[in-house]
């Protein structure tokens, strides 16, 4: 017997006219679903399914590839409009009238852009472990090492304890923890991976952003929640505070003790923090 959601939901496809994209869908068939946008180099199937099981106690939880990304076909976006289009029309195939978004990391990104683009397809917005992208006077930049491990052809158990977690027995264990639990997905002989070119069209992606929505987060009116992790070393924690106090409807949650996966590592307190954000 399968007790998780996430391991028993099966991958579907939608034909759209940029691509076939792939998708699972778990959790209550009822209220505004939830759509959430992976981190770079991320897939569906990197997601950690105990986050997604949580989650679907509430919330029609939907988890995609954008497009030219695991296993949707088209052409990966060279450009944050080109993803957050993608998610738009990934939202728009599925017949959705409105939608609340959940980005993690580049996926924080790219909900903002895409509730730039379509903000009345857009009730609430959850921003985690992420920036507006650029632009931010006085955010500090990360350290090399970080952009030299997270494009490595393959990334091992300490590169993502590296980026993820911080260097304690208590987030080492809890991330080795989130990792096995990962790997369900990602062992399986389905699993389709993130191509080279891809990973080259989302680091355009990152270069490329600047400050085109820092400048406008004013324009962002529907009530947001950005959360964050101190020991971040991907993303510095700054961002979110600077987001937060440009945001006219904002929330802050911050976990002392975690990095770029505090989604994971305090996997129950942050998503009951969301699904309070979401009632």
């Amino acid at each position: 017997m399968i007790d998780s959601l996430a391991a028993a939901a099966t991958t579907q496809y939608l034909d759209a006219p940029g691509g076939r994209f792939a998708y699972r869908r778990l959790g209550t068939s009822q209220g505004v679903p939830l759509v959430l946008a992976q981190r770079f180099r991320g897939t569906i199937d990197h997601w950690d399914p105990t986050f997604l099981d949580l989650l679907a106690t509430e919330r029609d939880v939907i988890i995609f590839d954008n497009l030219g990304t695991g296993r949707s076909t088209g052409d990966a976006p060279t450009t944050i409009d080109g993803l957050a289009a993608g998610l738009l029309e990934f939202v728009k195939a599925l017949d959705l009238d409105q939608a609340d978004f959940f980005g993690w990391s580049l996926g924080g990104i790219v909900v903002q852009a895409a509730a730039l683009q379509g903000p009345d397809e857009v009730r609430r917005l959850v921003v985690a472990g992420s920036s507006p992208g650029g632009g931010i006077p006085g955010q500090p930049a990360p350290d090399p090492r970080v952009w030299q491990v997270a494009t490595k052809e393959a990334n091992d158990d300490e590169d993502f304890l590296y980026l993820f977690f911080p260097d304690t027995p208590t987030g080492r264990d809890l991330g080795l923890a989130s990792l096995r639990r990962i790997d369900a997905r990602v062992l399986d002989h389905a699993h389709a991976p993130v191509a080279a070119a891809t990973t080259a069209a989302q680091l355009s992606v990152v270069t490329s952003i600047g400050s085109s929505i820092w400048n406008r987060l004013t324009e962002l009116t529907m009530p947001v929640l950005v959360a964050t992790g101190a020991q971040d070393v991907m993303i510095n924690a700054y961002a979110s505070f600077a987001m937060t106090s440009a945001l006219p409807d904002a929330k802050l949650v911050i976990y002392s003790d975690a990095g770029h996966g505090f989604l994971y590592q305090h996997v129950h307190d942050f998503t009951g923090e969301v699904l309070d954000f979401l009632r």
